[in-house]
């Protein structure tokens, strides 16, 4: 039985520095898959950068949502893998084949950040166990779900922030996600810029402000420090 087939939406904005490198990478381990590269009218040469690897791209509304949605209507492969430019996965082409030959409706992937500190392996096992028990993954563990699934009525909504845990929250509804033991490797830039113990606060304070009914552009207003 062939393995079934599954494209890779990546959104971007101002992703230069990154957007080359997962192109190549993805190429080189999966090179049957999609590459469907969806940029937010970045303001550097992102979009350069991306056409030489991608196989699809796209530009469209700025918003993670948005675009994810946007690169799915396109996309042709059974599954879909919502990959962020700043993550890649540390398995290749035949570990994915055997993993979704299973036949998962969706899920997520384990967490590693690409920091060397201790923290970081504090904050990524805490991570993956959160999303164990509460059955809500990031986009940074690389969301998966089959193309069928997303077509009826599971698009993201279009939210400034938190769309992954919105879109993990209804998928929920319908069945506990499948957690793959397979590795995706994530930039710690985020807690490195802005202070490992602050994003932390931080960010579990939006997800609790979520959770307690926030709307989103709110909580995109405190994160980002300015108007949506």
């Amino acid at each position: 039985m062939a393995s079934p087939s599954y494209s890779f939406v990546i959104p971007v904005l101002n992703e230069s520095t990154h957007i080359e490198r997962l192109l190549q990478l993805l190429a080189r381990k999966f090179p049957d898959a999609e590459r469907i590269v969806v940029d937010g009218n970045s303001n550097d040469d992102t979009v350069a950068r991306a056409l030489v690897g991608c196989t699809h791209l796209l530009i469209g509304e700025r918003g993670r949502a948005a675009q994810m949605n946007l690169g799915a209507s396109i996309a042709s492969g059974d599954y879909l893998l919502f990959l962020h430019a700043d993550s890649e996965p540390d398995f290749d082409a035949p570990a994915l084949g055997a993993w979704l030959a299973n036949g998962p409706a969706w899920g997520f992937f384990q967490l590693r950040l690409s920091g060397g500190r201790r923290i970081f392996r504090l904050l990524e096992r805490a991570i993956n166990l959160r999303s164990r028990l509460s059955g809500i993954g990031t986009g940074d563990q690389m969301l998966f779900v089959t193309r069928s699934i997303f077509a009826t009525d599971h698009e993201f909504a279009p939210l400034p922030l938190m769309e992954d845990v919105e879109l993990c929250r209804r998928l929920r509804r319908m069945s506990v996600p499948s957690v793959a033991p397979l590795i995706i490797i994530t930039s710690s830039r985020r807690w490195e810029q802005r202070g490992v113990w602050r994003t932390i606060l931080q960010m579990w304070s939006l997800r609790l402000a979520f959770a307690l009914g926030v709307p989103a552009a709110r909580l995109w207003q405190v994160y980002y420090g300015r108007q949506a």
